[in-house]
């Protein structure tokens, strides 16, 4: 029984002293209040009253730097706020950097991100702050790497999240950027009714030129026409012309019962012949 007063205070003592390290954290272990060592992950066992672990979160975090009303350079008041992601580097020095050389570094990093954003807006008109927030985003996070390396801090990204304007100059916003949506659409809307315009009048060009072509084409036709017809004349009916007005001569004496006397062999004789169907004869037999 001696002995369990003796084990029984020994094993409350181990047990008080032991202490787990997750993966997501590294611990400094102080003794009688100065930094003895850094705890890695694992088991780990301290003096209980003489020892202290504090454990210090080495993933990446985010701290958001909470609205702010900033005056920009024409003189508006923008709802300004912006996100932080950052993490404590998992190397000794700047574990305890963090903890012995900055008091509550979350809290310095808000702070300190919310007096950068004052500075850099503060410059800019409302407009450009909107149209650059590339470029805030870039100066907030050389800031705040160049001020937090000392603690041991990596300023992973910084994120504008927003810059509003007044509720009335964000109304008098929206109709000017309605304005000028409705003129670009008047723009395009005249735009296509102008081409459409142009197209049916190159089509009636178009048209008109097929019409003048086939006209010219119906002409030439005709004129060529015209031309063999005066060149059948030329070549055929000058010299029928005058057996035509033979023929009509005798038919004009036989309806006044003339008499013809038609030389034998004669051209008159051998068209009456086909026109009656007679082979004249040369010569009458002896």
């Amino acid at each position: 029984m001696n002995y369990l007063y003796i084990i029984v205070p020994i094993v409350l003592i181990f047990l008080a002293g032991i202490r787990i390290v997750r993966p997501t954290h590294k611990g400094l272990i102080e003794r009688l209040g100065k930094y003895k060592k850094l705890a890695d992950p694992g088991f780990h066992w301290i003096i209980p009253v003489i020892d202290r672990l504090f454990y210090v979160n080495i993933t990446e975090q985010m701290v958001d730097a909470e609205p702010q009303e900033i005056i920009t350079n024409d003189n508006l008041n923008a709802s300004v706020d912006a996100q932080v992601y950052f993490r404590v580097k998992s190397d000794e020095e700047s574990v305890k950097g963090s903890t012995y050389d900055v008091n509550n570094y979350q809290r310095q990093i808000v702070n300190l991100a919310r007096t950068t954003l004052r500075n850099i807006i503060g410059t800019l008109t409302l407009k450009s702050a909107n149209s650059e927030r590339g470029k805030i985003n870039t100066e907030l996070h050389e800031t705040l790497h160049n001020e937090t390396k000392s603690w041991g801090i990596e300023i992973i990204r910084t994120e504008l999240k927003q810059i509003d304007p007044p509720r009335d100059v964000q109304e008098t916003m929206n109709k000017v950027v309605k304005a000028e949506n409705e003129k670009i659409a008047a723009i395009d809307s005249a735009t296509a009714a102008e081409t459409v315009a142009d197209g049916i009048k190159r089509a009636k060009i178009k048209e008109a030129e097929g019409t003048k072509r086939a006209k010219i084409l119906h002409a030439e036709g005709e004129a060529e026409a015209i031309k063999l017809v005066n060149e059948a004349a030329d070549k055929y009916f000058i010299g029928n012309a005058q057996l035509l007005r033979k023929l009509e001569a005798m038919e004009l004496s036989l309806k006044n019962n003339a008499k013809i006397v038609v030389p034998t062999g004669s051209e008159l004789v051998n068209i009456i012949g086909e026109m009656a169907g007679i082979v004249p004869l040369n010569g009458r037999k002896k």
